[in-house]
């Protein structure tokens, strides 16, 4: 390690022990499973929206065993509202591969980590240097930020030779010991001084040698892939939800396809337009008449677009109900369920504003 390097660890690391985050749920345990399932539950979500998240994980899947004995929608209704699901089935793909492949113990060799499903480089480094203090680097998007701006790297950063470049400055930088207080500490860094909006430079420990602040040009770096003169219009789409009750209460569900949002979780029948429901709500529920009633529609924001939902409740005698065809551990586009909210049978993964429209429909808050 250069002197450069040692330079930056080293204060890293002493404003670190003052000021970096050292009470989160997982560090109280380093087990590798607990690491594991934090570093996939942090990947784009804030930590202050992870540890509620992280607490009723642990109580409900303590050790890998249970959670690869989990029916898949058991996972999924515990990661309601934390976004990105496609994180929750890979969690639980490689907690069956854990099992069946390293007899329920997670393995500590990195090419065995990042073979699991959806574990990469950056997340199998974190995973052995936060749990085994092994030295591996880590390049997420808070690790990025600070070291493009600390090298004052221009241009764009997606592109295989900047991060191989990267990587290589990633490396560099990381010390012999303390890995697993490094590797939290590079990350509190870019979390709170180092951030992308407002960073405070004057808080820093590495701020002296910074390129950007020396130039000025930390709000700059990095530089976005494309820069657009005049902001483009936010993307609006928009869906219809068929809500067909019957007077139990219960709700008719349909699984979700794998790909795409939401995937494989469960929601009321869609369509693209009203029209296009009323044409074909009436066969898919095998009734004759058309007694649906628009309610509220509710906007739901993803990273990219913004998503308008338009309920419409279709009230159902017992007799009109379909025939429930469920298969809540094989997932198809075409499974379907009756689910009432005010007495779940069992536990299903619902995307967050379906689960809240149905919450409230079960207490009689919209008609």
């Amino acid at each position: 390690m250069t002197d450069v390097a040692a330079s930056f660890s080293s204060r890293l690391l002493a404003w670190f022990d003052d000021h970096g985050r050292h009470d989160l749920p997982w560090q109280q345990d380093r087990s590798l499973y607990r690491i594991w399932v934090s570093e996939i539950m942090l990947q784009q979500t804030q930590v202050a929206t992870v540890i509620p998240y992280f607490e009723r994980f642990m109580a409900r899947f303590p050790e890998v065993a249970s959670l690869a004995g989990a029916p898949l929608d058991a996972v999924l209704s515990l990661w309601t509202g934390l976004g990105y699901y496609a994180r929750a089935r890979n969690l639980h793909r490689a907690a069956r591969a854990v099992l069946e492949q390293h007899g329920s113990e997670f393995p500590m060799d990195f090419e065995a980590v990042q073979a699991l499903p959806g574990i990469g480089r950056s997340t199998a480094g974190a995973i052995l240097a936060q749990s085994l203090g092994q030295r591996y680097a880590i390049l997420d998007g808070n690790v990025r930020r600070v070291l493009a701006r600390r090298y004052l790297l221009d241009g764009d950063l997606t592109t295989r030779a900047a991060q191989a470049r990267l990587w290589q400055l990633a490396e560099d930088l990381t010390p012999q010991q303390r890995l697993s207080e490094y590797t939290q500490a590079i990350m509190d860094l870019g979390a709170t001084c180092c951030s992308r909006a407002r960073p405070a430079c004057t808080r820093c420990p590495v701020a002296g040698d910074c390129g950007a602040q020396l130039a000025g040009r930390q709000v700059e770096l990095p530089m976005p892939k494309s820069k657009v003169a005049v902001r483009k219009a936010r993307p609006q789409r928009r869906t219809v939800m068929l809500l067909a009750r019957v007077p139990t209460g219960a709700v008719l569900l349909e699984r979700r396809p794998e790909s795409g949002i939401w995937g494989g979780l469960w929601c009321p029948p869609e369509f693209e337009s009203a029209a296009d429901a009323r044409a074909s709500g009436a066969s898919l529920l095998g009734i004759d008449t058309w007694p649906a009633a628009p309610l509220a529609t509710i906007r739901h924001s993803f990273t990219h677009f913004d998503l308008d939902i338009e309920p419409w409740l279709v009230p159902l005698a017992a007799t009109q109900a379909p025939g429930r065809v469920a298969d809540t551990d094989a997932p198809s586009a075409r499974a379907t369920v009756w689910y009432n909210a005010a007495r779940p049978e069992q536990a299903l993964g619902l995307p967050a504003p379906v689960k809240a429209l149905l919450e409230q429909l079960a207490a009689n808050r919209i008609e």
